[in-house]
């Protein structure tokens, strides 16, 4: 789990972020979860390489993706 955050603005269609946000609600879930697991997934998807911030070294050589 990630110790440090960044924020990312994203600008969409109030009709997709009126009908995302009630979707997320059913599913019990934030927004912000779905949009990080979507990020994650897309970067493994590419084989991209990450640590997440805020690990020490010996996480840090067991997180390794």
């Amino acid at each position: 789990m990630e110790l440090k955050t960044a924020r990312l603005t994203v600008l969409v269609d109030p009709a997709k972020k009126k009908a995302f946000e009630a979707l997320c609600a059913r599913q019990d879930v934030t927004p912000s979860q779905v949009v990080r697991r979507l990020i994650r997934d897309y970067l493994v998807h590419h084989g991209v390489s990450f640590v997440p911030s805020g690990l020490d070294e010996d996480e840090e050589a067991t997180v390794k993706r």
